[in-house]
Protein backbone atom coordinates (compact mmCIF):
# COMPACT_ATOMS: atom_id res chain seq x y z
CA UNK A 1 0.00 0.00 0.00
CA UNK A 2 1.42 3.39 -0.99
CA UNK A 3 2.36 5.70 1.85
CA UNK A 4 0.21 8.82 2.19
CA UNK A 5 1.84 12.17 1.38
CA UNK A 6 3.66 13.78 4.29
CA UNK A 7 1.93 16.57 6.19
CA UNK A 8 3.87 19.74 5.35
CA UNK A 9 0.94 22.18 5.58
CA UNK A 10 2.47 24.30 8.34
CA UNK A 11 6.15 23.74 7.50
CA UNK A 12 6.61 27.22 6.01
CA UNK A 13 6.03 30.52 7.84
CA UNK A 14 2.56 31.96 7.17
CA UNK A 15 1.95 35.68 7.55
CA UNK A 16 -1.56 34.98 8.81
CA UNK A 17 -2.51 31.45 9.85
CA UNK A 18 -6.03 30.70 8.62
CA UNK A 19 -8.51 28.70 10.69
CA UNK A 20 -8.12 24.97 10.23
CA UNK A 21 -10.41 23.39 7.61
CA UNK A 22 -10.88 19.82 6.44
CA UNK A 23 -10.29 20.82 2.84
CA UNK A 24 -8.61 19.01 -0.07
CA UNK A 25 -5.14 19.94 1.22
CA UNK A 26 -5.81 18.37 4.62
CA UNK A 27 -7.56 15.37 3.06
CA UNK A 28 -4.47 14.61 0.98
CA UNK A 29 -2.16 14.35 4.00
CA UNK A 30 -4.71 13.34 6.65
CA UNK A 31 -3.44 9.78 7.33
CA UNK A 32 0.08 11.09 7.99
CA UNK A 33 -1.22 14.04 10.01
CA UNK A 34 -3.41 11.95 12.29
CA UNK A 35 -0.78 9.27 12.91
CA UNK A 36 1.86 11.84 13.86
CA UNK A 37 -0.48 13.99 15.95
CA UNK A 38 -2.70 11.69 18.07
CA UNK A 39 -0.96 9.26 20.43
CA UNK A 40 -2.49 5.78 20.35
CA UNK A 41 -4.64 6.46 17.29
CA UNK A 42 -4.40 2.90 15.97
CA UNK A 43 -5.28 1.54 19.42
CA UNK A 44 -8.33 3.80 19.49
CA UNK A 45 -9.49 2.59 16.08
CA UNK A 46 -9.10 -1.06 17.04
CA UNK A 47 -10.92 -0.44 20.32
CA UNK A 48 -13.79 1.23 18.43
CA UNK A 49 -14.13 -1.90 16.31
CA UNK A 50 -14.14 -4.15 19.36
CA UNK A 51 -16.65 -2.00 21.26
CA UNK A 52 -18.93 -1.75 18.24
CA UNK A 53 -18.93 -5.56 17.88
CA UNK A 54 -20.12 -5.85 21.48
CA UNK A 55 -23.06 -3.46 21.05
CA UNK A 56 -24.17 -3.84 17.43
CA UNK A 57 -27.64 -5.33 17.12
CA UNK A 58 -28.81 -7.11 13.94
CA UNK A 59 -30.77 -5.08 11.39
CA UNK A 60 -29.69 -1.73 12.83
CA UNK A 61 -27.67 1.30 11.78
CA UNK A 62 -24.16 2.30 12.86
CA UNK A 63 -23.43 6.01 12.45
CA UNK A 64 -19.89 7.32 11.97
CA UNK A 65 -20.35 11.06 12.47
CA UNK A 66 -17.50 13.17 11.17
CA UNK A 67 -16.11 10.08 9.49
CA UNK A 68 -13.22 11.81 7.65
CA UNK A 69 -11.59 9.03 5.56
CA UNK A 70 -13.67 6.28 7.14
CA UNK A 71 -11.10 4.66 9.46
CA UNK A 72 -13.65 4.03 12.24
CA UNK A 73 -16.17 2.64 9.75
CA UNK A 74 -13.51 0.27 8.44
CA UNK A 75 -12.81 -0.90 12.00
CA UNK A 76 -16.51 -1.66 12.46
CA UNK A 77 -16.67 -3.57 9.18
CA UNK A 78 -13.65 -5.66 10.20
CA UNK A 79 -15.22 -6.75 13.48
CA UNK A 80 -18.95 -6.90 12.83
CA UNK A 81 -20.59 -10.30 12.34
CA UNK A 82 -24.24 -9.31 12.80
CA UNK A 83 -26.61 -9.47 9.80
CA UNK A 84 -28.51 -6.59 8.27
CA UNK A 85 -26.21 -3.86 9.62
CA UNK A 86 -25.84 -0.60 7.71
CA UNK A 87 -23.00 1.86 8.40
CA UNK A 88 -23.88 5.49 7.73
CA UNK A 89 -20.68 7.53 7.34
CA UNK A 90 -21.26 11.29 7.47
CA UNK A 91 -18.90 14.24 6.91
CA UNK A 92 -19.35 17.86 5.86
CA UNK A 93 -16.09 17.85 3.86
CA UNK A 94 -16.73 16.86 0.25
CA UNK A 95 -13.12 15.78 -0.31
CA UNK A 96 -13.16 13.64 2.86
CA UNK A 97 -16.43 11.88 2.06
CA UNK A 98 -15.32 11.08 -1.51
CA UNK A 99 -12.11 9.46 -0.21
CA UNK A 100 -14.10 7.70 2.51
CA UNK A 101 -16.36 6.14 -0.13
CA UNK A 102 -13.32 4.86 -2.05
CA UNK A 103 -11.71 3.40 1.09
CA UNK A 104 -14.87 1.62 2.23
CA UNK A 105 -15.57 0.31 -1.27
CA UNK A 106 -12.09 -1.22 -1.44
CA UNK A 107 -12.68 -3.33 1.69
CA UNK A 108 -14.78 -6.47 1.14
CA UNK A 109 -17.38 -6.97 3.83
CA UNK A 110 -20.97 -8.14 4.18
CA UNK A 111 -21.66 -5.05 6.30
CA UNK A 112 -23.23 -2.50 3.98
CA UNK A 113 -22.45 1.21 4.08
CA UNK A 114 -23.67 4.51 2.76
CA UNK A 115 -21.92 7.88 2.79
CA UNK A 116 -23.51 11.29 3.32
CA UNK A 117 -21.96 14.66 2.50
CA UNK A 118 -23.76 16.54 5.24
CA UNK A 119 -23.33 18.60 8.39
CA UNK A 120 -23.88 16.12 11.23
CA UNK A 121 -26.05 18.70 12.96
CA UNK A 122 -28.56 17.99 10.16
CA UNK A 123 -28.21 14.20 10.24
CA UNK A 124 -31.22 12.15 11.32
CA UNK A 125 -30.27 9.38 13.74
CA UNK A 126 -32.64 6.42 13.75
CA UNK A 127 -32.66 2.67 14.46
CA UNK A 128 -29.08 3.02 15.71
CA UNK A 129 -27.27 0.53 17.92
CA UNK A 130 -23.88 2.28 17.69
CA UNK A 131 -22.93 5.91 17.09
CA UNK A 132 -19.27 6.90 16.72
CA UNK A 133 -17.83 10.40 17.06
CA UNK A 134 -14.08 9.98 16.69
CA UNK A 135 -12.58 13.42 17.43
CA UNK A 136 -15.64 15.16 16.02
CA UNK A 137 -17.59 16.74 18.90
CA UNK A 138 -14.68 19.07 19.66
CA UNK A 139 -15.29 20.81 16.30
CA UNK A 140 -18.96 21.51 17.08
CA UNK A 141 -19.76 24.85 18.70
CA UNK A 142 -19.94 24.29 22.49
CA UNK A 143 -23.48 25.67 22.73
CA UNK A 144 -24.69 23.06 20.20
CA UNK A 145 -23.06 20.00 21.76
CA UNK A 146 -25.78 19.06 24.23
CA UNK A 147 -28.50 19.15 21.56
CA UNK A 148 -26.31 17.03 19.28
CA UNK A 149 -25.83 14.43 22.01
CA UNK A 150 -29.53 14.49 22.85
CA UNK A 151 -30.34 13.73 19.21
CA UNK A 152 -27.90 10.82 19.26
CA UNK A 153 -29.33 9.46 22.53
CA UNK A 154 -32.88 9.67 21.21
CA UNK A 155 -31.93 7.92 17.95
CA UNK A 156 -30.20 5.02 19.70
CA UNK A 157 -32.07 1.86 20.54
CA UNK A 158 -32.16 0.78 24.21
CA UNK A 159 -28.80 -0.76 25.03
CA UNK A 160 -27.11 1.20 22.23
CA UNK A 161 -23.79 2.94 22.68
CA UNK A 162 -22.08 6.20 21.79
CA UNK A 163 -18.31 5.90 21.33
CA UNK A 164 -16.74 9.32 21.74
CA UNK A 165 -13.07 10.22 21.26
CA UNK A 166 -11.90 13.72 22.19
CA UNK A 167 -8.93 15.88 23.01
CA UNK A 168 -9.28 16.94 26.65
CA UNK A 169 -8.57 20.03 28.69
CA UNK A 170 -7.28 19.28 32.19
CA UNK A 171 -9.17 21.19 34.91
CA UNK A 172 -6.01 22.73 36.44
CA UNK A 173 -3.64 25.06 34.59
CA UNK A 174 -0.53 23.23 35.81
CA UNK A 175 -1.78 19.79 34.77
CA UNK A 176 -3.06 21.09 31.43
CA UNK A 177 0.30 22.69 30.62
CA UNK A 178 2.18 19.47 31.40
CA UNK A 179 -0.14 17.42 29.17
CA UNK A 180 0.30 19.96 26.36
CA UNK A 181 4.09 19.73 26.82
CA UNK A 182 3.94 15.94 26.53
CA UNK A 183 1.80 16.16 23.40
CA UNK A 184 4.11 18.69 21.76
CA UNK A 185 7.11 16.47 22.51
CA UNK A 186 5.21 13.57 20.93
CA UNK A 187 4.80 15.66 17.77
CA UNK A 188 8.49 16.67 17.80
CA UNK A 189 9.50 13.02 17.99
CA UNK A 190 7.27 12.39 14.98
CA UNK A 191 9.13 14.99 12.94
CA UNK A 192 7.12 18.18 13.41
CA UNK A 193 9.11 21.39 13.86
CA UNK A 194 8.43 24.11 16.41
CA UNK A 195 7.05 26.26 13.58
CA UNK A 196 4.64 23.52 12.50
CA UNK A 197 3.46 22.89 16.07
CA UNK A 198 2.92 26.59 16.72
CA UNK A 199 1.12 27.37 13.45
CA UNK A 200 -1.11 24.28 13.73
CA UNK A 201 -2.08 25.31 17.26
CA UNK A 202 -2.98 28.80 16.01
CA UNK A 203 -5.04 27.33 13.17
CA UNK A 204 -7.07 25.20 15.60
CA UNK A 205 -7.55 27.88 18.26
CA UNK A 206 -10.85 29.22 16.94
CA UNK A 207 -12.35 26.01 15.56
CA UNK A 208 -11.58 23.38 18.21
CA UNK A 209 -12.89 24.12 21.70
CA UNK A 210 -12.09 21.29 24.09
CA UNK A 211 -13.73 20.24 27.37
CA UNK A 212 -12.65 18.42 30.52
CA UNK A 213 -13.66 14.80 30.99
CA UNK A 214 -16.00 15.85 33.82
CA UNK A 215 -17.86 18.18 31.46
CA UNK A 216 -18.23 15.37 28.93
CA UNK A 217 -19.47 12.97 31.60
CA UNK A 218 -21.98 15.43 33.07
CA UNK A 219 -23.34 16.37 29.64
CA UNK A 220 -23.72 12.73 28.59
CA UNK A 221 -25.53 11.91 31.81
CA UNK A 222 -27.76 14.98 31.44
CA UNK A 223 -29.11 13.80 28.06
CA UNK A 224 -29.88 10.31 29.37
CA UNK A 225 -26.76 8.17 28.93
CA UNK A 226 -25.52 5.99 31.76
CA UNK A 227 -22.24 4.35 32.72
CA UNK A 228 -19.86 6.74 30.94
CA UNK A 229 -16.63 4.76 30.72
CA UNK A 230 -13.20 6.19 29.95
CA UNK A 231 -11.48 3.30 28.16
CA UNK A 232 -8.46 5.04 26.63
CA UNK A 233 -6.32 8.01 27.63
CA UNK A 234 -2.87 9.15 26.60
CA UNK A 235 -1.70 12.67 27.47
CA UNK A 236 -4.64 14.95 26.57
CA UNK A 237 -6.39 12.51 24.22
CA UNK A 238 -9.07 10.07 25.26
CA UNK A 239 -11.88 7.82 24.14
CA UNK A 240 -14.99 6.96 26.15
CA UNK A 241 -18.27 5.14 25.64
CA UNK A 242 -21.71 5.84 27.04
CA UNK A 243 -24.65 3.45 27.03
CA UNK A 244 -28.34 4.20 26.59
CA UNK A 245 -30.08 2.39 29.47
CA UNK A 246 -31.91 -0.79 28.63
CA UNK A 247 -33.93 -3.35 30.54
CA UNK A 248 -32.25 -5.97 28.37
CA UNK A 249 -28.63 -6.92 28.83
CA UNK A 250 -26.27 -6.21 25.94
CA UNK A 251 -24.31 -8.98 24.33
Amino acid sequence: MQDSPKDLIYSRPQEKVADFQFDETVTEVFPDMIQRSIPGYNTILDGIGQLAKHYIQPNTNVYDLGCSLGAASLAVRRYNSEKGVQIVAVDNSESMIERCKLHLSAFKSETQFTTLHQDILDTNINNASVVIMNFTLQFIAPEKREAMLQKIHDGLLPGGVLILSEKLRHPTQHGDERLIDLHHEYKRRNGYSELEISQKRNALENVMKIDTFNIHEERLNSVGFSDVTLWFKCFNFCSMFAVKPSTQATK
